[in-house]
């Protein structure tokens, strides 16, 4: 039997990078997959790509009425959502006085908001079947302090949202963990504005990470390996923050 048999999995942010990692996998470990992204071009690729057990779903994370479409659209497709993951995100690396407010607003609703948008949608759905994994995907930055002050502030916030939500939503066998990736070797990683050897100076284990070691830990949290897991941070990072 394979880890996510019978399961039906919404990962946004999926049509490149990391997510499409995490639906591979998913896909591979026996479950349903609904990808979601605001790049339709790609996320019908990425779809295509994966075969029958992939579905994509244009949509715009920080809209509270595209949510209420693609919870309704999977419900009918599957009958059933087991697994979240908040996977979309946008990095920018700009300080205080650099971020003006179009900047914090925007990253507040794609990083923050889509994270409240996205565990309030599935929540009924999952506490009526008594069970469901929510992963939220932060950042070492939402850990410690960082060069990218709205980036920074809504990671940390979905850390916190994580843990009230695991408390809120744990009698109910609802699990909620954030994960906190490092320096992975996505085009994110380039938009540190600095050499990547600088970036890997730092990590004690002398390398980015590729994304299917982020993925696998993905993996790990939606499944039942992980049944007693939850409301803390998993953290994929070569031991920066050891």
């Amino acid at each position: 039997m394979n880890r996510l048999d019978n399961k039906v999995a919404i990962i946004t942010g999926g049509a490149n990078g990391q997510g499409a990692v995490e639906a591979e996998l998913f896909i591979a470990a026996g479950a349903k997959v609904v990808i979601t992204d605001i790049n339709a071009e790609a996320g019908q690729a990425t779809a295509a790509r994966l075969g029958e057990g992939c579905t994509f779903l244009p949509h715009d994370v920080s809209l509270e009425q595209d949510w209420a479409r693609v919870v309704e659209t999977t419900l009918e497709l599957h009958g059933r959502i087991d697994i979240l993951v908040n996977n979309a995100g946008i990095f920018r690396v700009l300080t205080l006085e650099e971020t003006d407010l179009a900047v914090w607003n925007q990253s507040v609703a794609i990083n923050q908001t889509s994270v409240f948008l996205g565990m309030r949608a599935v929540a009924p759905t999952m506490k009526e079947r008594k069970a469901g994994s929510i992963i939220n995907i932060s950042s070492i930055a939402g850990l410690t302090s960082a060069k990218a002050h709205a980036y920074c502030a809504t990671k940390w916030a979905v850390r916190g949202m994580s843990k009230s939500a695991a408390v809120e939503l744990g009698p109910h066998n609802i699990r909620v963990n954030s994960v906190h990736p490092g320096f992975i070797d996505t085009p994110m990683l380039d938009g540190h504005g600095v050499p990547r050897e600088q970036l890997v100076a730092r990590v004690p284990m002398g390398r980015t990470a590729d994304v299917i070691e982020v993925a696998r830990l993905v993996l790990f949290l939606a499944s039942e390996d992980a049944s007693y897991c939850s409301g803390h941070e998993f953290v994929v990072d070569g031991a920066i923050k050891a």
